[in-house]
């Protein structure tokens, strides 16, 4: 590599308080999975995942509070994934989930925009990575101030009334275990983001319709889709 361009400046946050990288996991909730049913037993996997299935939320998807979301031409509506992310303290490489959360500098409410799929096991890059399709919250939560991310009531409105209600308590791989399974493979530096999965069940919605996601003591992140 060249001396211009070594991993410091690589991994080095991006202004604005953007990530230099969002990783999502799927099937993370267990009703997620329970929905497959014998689906995930089928070829070519023949069983459910042993490990994490995870995929890229590039920057051309980052968006932000209050933000017009434009939906493109060929999608009708979006599901809205409503997400725990973890952000990031420090590099986090092979570490054990005893002290995973020592690497945790906080935690944002992030919106997994994507059209709608039926494929669960291959990264569906063309249905989460459209323009616009992460939106973030503001506010990064310190981690002081939640004392248990693995216990906290999630709600999706559309328009105002109640669309989903979800809870980090049903995740299958609570947030210190997926730190410590996904840094196992590959770093996690200052500023990443890690989400921990999109309940079963997301709601849809249109363009001209608003979308707000609470998570427990993280506050909300709201949207309002638009035509393209």
């Amino acid at each position: 590599m060249s001396s211009n361009l070594d991993y410091a400046t690589l991994a080095a946050v991006p202004a604005g308080g953007l990530p230099r990288t969002v990783v999502g996991a799927l099937l993370n909730y267990r009703q997620a999975l329970e929905q497959l049913g014998e689906a995930a037993g089928q070829p070519p996997y023949k069983a459910p995942p042993k490990a994490p299935v995870l995929y890229i939320k590039p920057a051309n998807t980052y968006a932000g509070q209050d933000e017009d979301i434009v939906l493109p031409g060929d999608v009708p509506e979006v599901e809205i994934g409503a997400c725990l992310g973890i952000v990031f303290g420090r590099k986090a490489t092979r570490v054990s989930e005893q002290a995973a959360l020592d690497y945790v500098a906080g935690y944002r409410i992030v919106a997994d925009l994507c059209v709608p799929h039926t494929s669960f096991y291959r990264p569906p890059m063309k249905q989460k990575c459209r323009d616009g399709f992460c939106p973030m919250a503001a506010r990064t939560v310190p981690r002081s101030e939640v004392p248990n991310p693995d216990d906290l009531a999630i709600e999706v409105r559309i328009d105002g009334q109640a669309a989903q209600q979800a809870h980090t308590r049903d995740l299958i791989r609570p947030v210190a275990r997926l730190i410590a399974d996904v840094t196992r493979f590959m770093s996690l530096d200052s500023g990443d983001i890690l989400l921990v999965g999109v309940p079963a069940g997301a709601p849809r919605a249109r363009a001209g319709q608003r979308y707000e996601i609470d998570i427990a003591r993280l506050g909300s992140l709201a949207n309002r889709l638009v035509t393209a």
